[in-house]
């Protein structure tokens, strides 16, 4: 029979195998989605455009009204773009295989600020690309510049961004940002800014984009979406946007894979950019939350982690348990019944677990609670 394509025998799935749904009696700390439910309003919304018939073929690109109401949010954020240049795609990691589609030719080199999400790497090797693990500073988490520039060679295509990031929690400085646009000018790359923790930001500085920077503005594609910050996890809608030329091509792209997301979801996703107390809730609360995790998990005997600053996550150190982090996490499972995502998944990785706090505070207290009891009677 034919042969498939070789690279998907060299392409992981992520987190997956430890994102099981585990017993009842298990405490997850792995999933990367908001425990809120959709808004009402929102929800609401795509039932009245289902009642009333909207569920034929529409523009490729989303509607008129959703790439303006795009727009609108981006330009809340310092991001200036043309609705015209808005692609709504289904879903955030759509529009990213749509800019590695768009730029990516075999061979291509992009640098990863590791870790990284795992599902970056599996990406760019569907397209032939060669993804460049380029280890941050410690224990920080943010960019070293000095790792970058020794990373680039005439190879090098890209540079992807994730701030608020996945899986460190880290949000890169305006300064970084700035240095990271001028590298990228540097050496002539394109800037993927995945930006979908955006609206989750707790440091003393906001989210940040490199397209307003020297540099920036036209070699930069930002990259977001409603999952996070709204609780649409499985609605899959995600947005892209950058310089005029490339989105042609994005816009080829979407017409030849998706068509479109589903016509009666396109009000629904301008109702959410319109909200204002609902997400500041969940920010609210995921702020909170991020105190209680922080602390407990440097609570706990050789565990130390950096005070998370966005995004839902917590990248903790158990070096200091004698344990490596795969074994970490296992023995969690099994004796504290307690579920984490263990580094070594990605490069870079190792001697670390990644903690989510989108769960309650009651799970919170109790997960740390049992940590605490199981390393204590091991130790």
């Amino acid at each position: 029979m034919p042969e498939i394509i070789q690279a998907f025998s060299q392409i992981g799935r992520g987190f997956s195998a430890y994102l099981a749904p585990p017993g009842p009696d298990v405490i997850r700390f792995t999933v990367g989605q908001p425990d809120f439910d959709t808004p009402d309003a929102v929800v609401q919304s795509a039932v009245d455009a289902l009642r009333r018939g909207e569920t034929a073929y529409s523009r490729a690109q989303g509607s008129i009204s959703l790439c303006e109401a795009v727009t609108s949010h981006l330009n809340t954020l310092n991001i200036k773009s043309d609705p015209e240049d808005v692609v709504v795609a289904p879903g955030c990691k759509q529009a990213l295989l749509y800019a590695l589609m768009t730029a990516i030719t075999p061979g291509d080199e992009v640098l990863l600020l590791a870790p990284a999400w795992p599902s970056y790497d599996g990406m760019i090797r569907v397209f032939g690309g060669v993804p460049v693990h380029v280890p941050v500073l410690r224990p920080s988490y943010h960019p070293d510049f000095e790792a970058l520039e020794a990373s680039v060679t005439e190879r090098t295509k890209a540079i992807m961004l994730n701030s608020p990031n996945n899986p460190t929690g880290a949000v890169y400085t305006p300064q970084e940002i700035q240095q990271i646009a001028a590298f990228a000018e540097k050496h002539d790359l394109w800037i993927f800014d995945d930006m979908i923790y955006s609206t989750l930001v707790y440091a003393d500085h906001d989210y940040a984009s490199p397209i307003n920077y020297p540099g920036g503005e036209m070699r930069t594609i930002t990259i977001g979406g409603w999952s996070k910050g709204w609780a649409m996890t499985g609605w899959r809608m995600g947005w892209i946007t950058g310089p005029k030329d490339f989105m042609e091509a994005v816009k080829t792209c979407q017409a030849s894979a998706a068509t479109h997301i589903p016509t009666f979801l396109m009000p629904a996703g301008e109702v959410a950019l319109q909200l204002e107390k609902e997400t500041k809730d969940m920010a609210d609360s995921f702020a909170m939350r991020r105190i209680v995790m922080h602390n407990g998990l440097n609570s706990l005997p050789g565990v130390s982690a950096p005070e998370p600053e966005g995004a839902f996550y917590i990248l903790a150190d158990v070096s200091g348990t004698g344990m490596n982090d795969i074994e970490f996490a296992d023995r969690a499972l099994a004796e504290a019944r307690v579920q984490l995502i263990p580094g070594s998944l990605m490069q870079g990785g190792e001697g670390l677990v990644r903690v989510s706090y989108a769960t309650s505070l009651e799970n919170i207290e109790e997960g740390i609670s049992r940590l605490q009891n199981w390393l204590t009677q091991i130790s």
